[in-house]
C-alpha cells in the first residue's frame, strides 16, 4: 500500500533525456516580458518554460523543453501530474525531480482546505484535488479518503494500483485500514485512464462490495468519485450507490 507521503519518493535513476536541448533566445524574450508585464502576460507553455529555466542546466532552451512537455503530455495539468520516469525521458531525471516537488506542493495547497472544513460542503475543491492526484497517471489508481466524525480529511491514502484499466480493490482492507485511522466515514477515488469517466460494471459491484463492509462496522461511504481527464463523475449523483 502506497500512502499519500510516496509523493516524495526518491526519484528514478538518472538518464538522458530524448530531447536534445540546445541555447536559445526565446527564454529572454520570456523573462523580459514577465519582469513587465507579470504572469498574466505568460500562457501555460510560457510559464512552464520559465519554470524549467530553474531546473535545467545553463544553456537548455526551455522553450523546446516546455514544447515538448506539452506535446508529450497534452497540458500543464498532464505534465505537473505525469510520471518521475515519463518527464526523465523528455528533460532528464534532475529536472523531473523538480517538477515532482512542484507537484507535490500542489497537492498540498489544495488538499489544506479538505483538512479545515467538512468534505461534504466542499464538492469543488474535492474534484479539483482529485483531478490533481489522478488524472496524469497513465495506469488506475485507488485512492480513499478517510474522514473523521466532523466529515473532515484525516488521510489520502493509495489502495491499488494496477494496469490502464483495472485496478484490485479488497474491501476488507479499505476498511481495516479505516479502523486503524478512526475513520468515521470515507470517500473512493480512482482514474481512468481513457479519459472517460463512466463508471463501469465491475466500479459499481466494487462500490457495493465496499459499501455493504463499511456499513457493518458503522463506516459510511459518502461516494466514489472517478476521474477521467477533466471530468469527476460521481456514483451517487448517478445513482449507482
Amino acid at each position: 500500500m502506497a500512502e499519500q507521503r510516496d509523493l516524495f519518493a526518491p526519484g528514478v535513476a538518472e538518464a538522458a533525456p530524448t530531447l536534445v536541448l540546445t541555447a536559445g533566445g526565446g527564454r529572454e524574450d520570456l523573462q523580459e516580458r514577465f519582469a513587465a508585464f507579470g504572469v498574466a502576460s505568460l500562457d501555460e507553455g510560457d510559464t512552464l518554460a520559465l519554470v524549467l529555466d530553474r531546473c535545467l542546466g545553463p544553456g537548455a532552451d526551455t522553450v523546446a523543453a516546455a514544447d515538448a512537455l506539452m506535446a508529450r503530455f497534452g497540458g500543464i495539468g498532464r505534465v505537473l501530474g505525469a510520471a518521475e520516469g515519463d518527464l526523465a525521458r523528455v528533460i532528464g531525471a534532475a529536472a523531473a525531480r523538480q517538477l515532482g516537488l512542484l507537484h507535490a506542493l500542489l497537492l498540498r495547497a489544495l488538499e489544506y482546505p479538505l483538512r479545515q472544513r467538512p468534505v461534504l460542503t466542499s464538492t469543488e475543491a474535492v474534484r479539483t484535488y482529485l483531478r490533481a492526484r489522478l488524472a496524469a497517471l497513465p495506469r488506475e489508481a485507488f485512492h480513499v479518503l478517510f474522514l473523521d466524525k466532523n466529515n473532515q480529511l484525516i488521510a489520502d491514502e493509495r489502495m491499488a494500483e494496477g494496469t490502464v484499466d483495472h485496478a484490485p480493490v479488497y474491501p476488507r482492507e479499505v476498511v481495516r485500514r479505516a479502523l486503524e485511522l478512526s475513520a468515521s466515514a470515507i470517500v473512493l477515488a480512482h482514474n481512468h485512464p481513457s479519459g472517460d469517466p463512466a463508471p463501469s460494471r465491475a466500479d459499481i459491484d466494487m462500490t457495493q462490495q465496499v459499501v455493504a463492509a463499511a456499513r457493518t462496522l458503522q463506516i459510511v461511504v459518502h461516494d466514489h468519485l472517478v476521474v477521467g481527464g477533466d471530468q469527476v463523475a460521481s456514483l451517487r449523483a448517478l445513482g449507482l450507490m
